[in-house]
């Protein structure tokens, strides 16, 4: 016979095991929600594109014109992102471009500078906006020249040396000579005259009696040699020594509207080894041309990527350049770039 304690105790396992039961027959309930991963930060590019600010000089000739092309070329070739800003051969425009250029956070900053001075205040401000300039074909005249990485381009001194050592070979050192100078306060104006007349001095009787700026340009380059050979000195005029190609082909129409020959009776030797001078030679209106190469291109570029990837570069990167008499004129005009 069952006791009451048995009993209780029975009714206790039973509804444990209903109870168990019961937990086995409940549905599972789903998991809680997990957290989306967060997106993964934006990574920089492995090969971050250049971008580089160039203001230029203007289009005043065909060698500033070739230099543009080489310019603009090369960095289309590289994939860089130039922004290429035109001053019209003014010194303003070329400041405004370049505080536009730290505006847009270039990583370097070009320039071929119109004139020498007055660019230590705005070369202040890149140094302090931590861009690194490099110039082109011309200098800059600053106290400090950490305000520049290096120059790239001609030796302008040489160039005129050069002129007047062809002269002095050509005339056997006697001339009396017309210069076409460039534009005033610029870097080439200034060396090429001060080259010249250092190399004249080895010839007593080549003197300048005539010299006045032609702007670097054809049309002034005419029309300041039609002055010369107006003035009292104009029939004296044997020779004329151009700072630049331009200016001396617009010279030679000035000489032959006067009814004279160029490179006949008045001896021409100009700078910068453009075709059309090489043409004139071939056509034997000018004697010889003093090459300054403005393919920068590939020398500017090459510079910008070891600089902005802080390998040394020199101060002074001269570029190579040829002396070009008018006998030579027709081989060497074959493989002539600019």
């Amino acid at each position: 016979m069952l006791t009451r304690r048995t009993l209780l105790a029975a009714s206790c396992i039973a509804a444990v095991s209903l109870f168990a039961c019961e937990r086995k027959t409940e549905p599972a309930q789903p998991a809680a929600p997990t957290a989306k991963p967060a997106p993964a930060a934006p990574q920089p590019a492995k090969d971050k594109k250049l971008r580089v600010g160039f203001a230029q000089i203007g289009a005043e000739s065909d060698w500033r014109r070739a230099n543009t092309e080489s310019i603009k070329a090369e960095a289309a070739a590289r994939g860089i992102d130039l922004i290429f800003s035109d001053a019209q051969q003014k010194q303003e425009n070329q400041i405004k471009a370049i505080r536009s250029f730290v505006q847009q956070g270039v990583d370097a900053i070009a320039f071929a500078p119109v004139v020498e001075t007055g660019w230590e205040p705005v070369l202040k401000e890149v140094k302090q906006a931590g861009i690194p300039v490099i110039l082109t074909d011309r200098v800059v005249d600053v106290s400090d020249k950490s305000l520049y990485v290096t120059f790239i381009g001609a030796d302008f001194v040489e160039e005129g040396r050069r002129a007047a050592a062809w002269l002095g070979k050509a005339t056997d050192g006697k001339a009396m000579v017309a210069e076409l100078q460039g534009t005033p306060g610029s870097a080439p104006a200034i060396d090429r005259k001060k080259g010249f007349e250092e190399g004249i001095k080895a010839f007593p009787q080549i003197k300048i009696i005539k010299s006045q700026s032609g702007e670097f340009t054809r049309a002034k380059g005419k029309e300041v040699t039609e002055t010369f050979l107006k003035s009292p000195e104009g029939k004296q005029i044997t020779a004329l020594y151009s700072h630049n190609d331009d200016m001396a082909l617009g010279a030679i129409q000035a000489i032959e509207e006067a009814g004279l020959k160029p490179g006949v009776d008045i001896k021409i030797v100009s700078i910068d080894g453009v075709r059309a001078a090489f043409e004139a030679m071939v056509a034997g209106k000018l004697n010889c041309t003093v090459e300054c190469n403005p393919l920068l291109g590939p020398q500017l570029f090459d510079t910008v990527a070891a600089v902005v990837a802080k390998k040394p570069v020199d101060k002074r990167i001269v570029t190579k350049e040829s002396v070009f008499e008018q006998s030579q004129a027709a081989e060497a005009i074959k493989t002539r770039k600019y």
